[in-house]
């Protein structure tokens, strides 16, 4: 599978911020945390076999081009990560221990050894800092003009984890805040032909994660959608999913920019 940040930005430096833009007015955001298997020549493979960087374990596998079309149909902005999770996972906390992965299902990263926390900072400054930065300067714009975004987080997940099949076609992991998850769940299980995991395959919540950073602390509504890989591992299949996803989002985020305006304002957003 070819690296989505080298296909699709080719003018992005690995570390950089693939920004996609939209109207301020949408009132959505769309989030891609391990969007690209990307790594800088001078980090090599970290020492592991070529092959494995293919895997799940070094991004989420399609999608990229969900939150892409996604954000499209939406009309909003979008900001993916250019880096592989092995260098540093932008989706976790300075101080989860996992911010930087030794073993990942089963691969031992060997560049990530013994690695020493100068090492680490230089990662977090070179890698972390930016795109979190890139969401928290996006937030921010946004609720100066008024316009609170709702935030949407793109994953995706494997359809078998330590030999046992995962039925679900696709997760909504979430908190307290069900603002953007209760109707898209009615949504989801409206068709019967779904499987829809509730905070599946992973729990809803990760102090000091990307929602926990950039919409929980501003009372933003949010959810992270986990999409099965085997769903979502073509461009097209992953756009189809985005379209239907989006069909299922566009009402539910006309009511949020109606009920989060004062009377009378318009939507004049750029």
């Amino acid at each position: 599978m070819a690296d989505l940040a080298r296909v699709t930005g080719a003018a992005l430096r690995i570390g950089d911020v693939e920004r996609q833009p939209g109207a301020l007015s949408s009132q959505a955001l769309v989030l891609c945390d391990h969007a690209s298997n990307a790594m800088p020549e001078a980090f090599g493979t970290l020492g592991l076999a070529p092959g494995q960087l293919e895997r799940h374990i070094a991004y989420d596998i399609g999608a990229a081009w969900v939150s892409r079309r996604l954000a499209d149909r939406l009309g909003c902005p979008a900001l993916l990560s250019t880096f592989s999770r092995l260098l540093i996972d932008p989706n976790r906390g300075l101080d989860d221990p996992t911010l930087v992965m030794q073993i990942s299902d089963g691969a031992i990263i060997p560049g990530n050894a013994r690695i020493a926390p100068a090492a680490i900072e230089e990662r977090i400054a070179a890698f972390y800092a930016p795109y979190d930065a890139s969401i928290a300067g996006a937030v921010s714009e946004a609720l100066a003009a008024g316009l609170p975004p709702a935030v949407i987080s793109v994953h995706s997940f494997t359809p078998a984890w330590r030999g046992q099949l995962r039925p679900w076609h696709i997760g909504l992991l979430w908190d307290q805040d069900d603002r953007l998850v209760a109707p898209l769940f009615a949504a989801l299980r409206a068709d019967p032909d779904l499987v829809v995991g509730d905070n599946e395959p992973y729990a809803g919540w990760l102090r000091g994660d990307t929602i926990d950073r950039h919409a929980t602390r501003h009372d933003l509504p949010n959810v992270l959608v986990e999409l099965r890989q085997d769903l979502i591992d073509t461009q097209a299949r992953a756009e189809a999913w985005a379209d239907r996803l989006a069909a299922m989002l566009e009402p539910i985020l006309a009511n949020w920019r109606s009920e989060s305006r004062p009377a009378g304002r318009s939507a004049s957003g750029a």
